[in-house]
């Protein structure tokens, strides 16, 4: 029988490398790939942590020739600048705080990884992420919690479709992460103890500041902090620097604590209130994507995920018909930030999620 060909997503990370090393016991044809994804990424770590730095490419090179597989470096730059990159310094500019992980798993890790397999004859891809794909005997995949709720990466994961979940295999979904080194130790990789990646690849020393003083200094100007009355309280070195629930650097003499509980990009002021003001009871996203065979189009209970390594809170979700969703909180949560995503869930299945936009208190 000849062997289903899968590509592996190959960052010279532990997690990848143990990936293509568990695919090709279990009997695949594994081929290798690295992505690059931008010159800033490339020249961004000196310490070869983040996934693009020239050592870490070699790192997986070393890990493919030990394997013995075939491994190669495709070129994402393009697509990266436009759909990461730009939408990075965009959301900025609006006075939104972004993900650029999970665009960058949506449209290059995912959606571009998926259609450059074909080019390679090959029937999966897969990643190192900590989640996992089930299918129900009516063929419906579910997009599930990896097993360590530590390492569960299934938030960054909403985007994938019931066609692309199809081509997809996470093969450490079911393993925690000291599993995983020790299976790197016994495989003989020489990443088995390599540190963890850092958040944004393509921001020098995780310092985005100086990166948007450079690339979008729009956000540095200087403006107005104010409360909700618009009475000037202060001034702001740019709304970049400030997001929604800050306590700490803005420089104002009150009688009590004040926080960050808005910016408003349009007037190019951060608004700031009381602790109690920093809460809300409901939300609308837009830019929704769902795993789900069909868009949900009656209201339903849900837990939702605001943001990457926060706990779930129960929700009552209601479809607006016009691509946008509305969330009502069963109570108030904290800091609840325009562009971040909104994940939903049913148990440990993700339904899908989206970009919050507007926040209500």
């Amino acid at each position: 029988m000849e062997k289903q060909r899968v590509v592996v997503a190959m960052s010279g990370g532990v997690d990848s490398s143990v990936t293509a090393a568990l695919l090709q016991e279990q009997g695949y044809e594994v081929v290798g790939v690295t992505m690059r994804l931008s010159e800033e990424a490339r020249d961004a770590d000196p310490d070869g942590r983040s996934c693009c730095s020239l050592s870490s490419v070699d790192d997986a090179r070393r890990v493919a020739d030990i394997l013995g597989i075939p491994h190669y470096v495709m070129d994402f730059t393009e697509p990266f600048q436009r759909l990461v990159i730009d939408y990075f310094t965009q959301e900025y500019a609006r006075g939104r705080t972004p993900n650029p992980c999970i665009a960058c798993n949506r449209h290059i890790k995912f959606e571009g990884l998926l259609e450059k397999t074909r080019a390679l004859g090959a029937q999966y891809i897969a990643t190192g992420h900590y989640a996992r794909i089930t299918r129900t005997d009516d063929g419906t995949y579910h997009l599930r919690k990896g097993i360590d709720a530590a390492k569960d990466q299934s938030y960054v994961l909403y985007h994938l479709t019931q066609e692309m979940m199809d081509h997809v295999l996470f093969p450490l979904g079911d393993y925690c992460k000291d599993e995983i080194r020790r299976m790197a130790e016994d495989y003989g990789l020489p990443v088995a103890h390599k540190a963890e990646s850092q958040e944004i690849c393509f921001v020098p020393r995780d310092d985005y500041k100086s990166y948007l003083r450079t690339h979008a200094p729009q956000t540095m100007q200087t403006g107005a902090i104010t409360d909700r009355t618009g009475h000037v309280l202060g001034t702001h070195e740019g709304i970049a620097f400030y997001t929604i629930g800050q306590r700490r650097g803005l420089g104002i003499a009150a009688e009590h604590p004040l926080y960050v509980i808005a910016l408003d990009a349009a007037e190019n002021r951060v608004i700031v209130g009381t602790s109690d003001e920093v809460f809300a009871r409901a939300l609308t996203a837009s830019d929704l994507s769902w795993t789900l065979p069909r868009p949900p189009h009656e209201p339903r209970r849900v837990r939702a995920k605001i943001r990457y390594g926060k706990r779930e809170a129960n929700a009552w979700m209601e479809p607006q018909g016009d691509g946008t969703v509305a969330i009502h909180f069963s109570e108030p949560q904290r800091a609840v930030t325009p562009g971040q995503s909104i994940v939903f869930y049913e148990g440990d299945a993700v339904l899908g999620g989206g970009s919050i936009d507007h926040v209500t208190p």
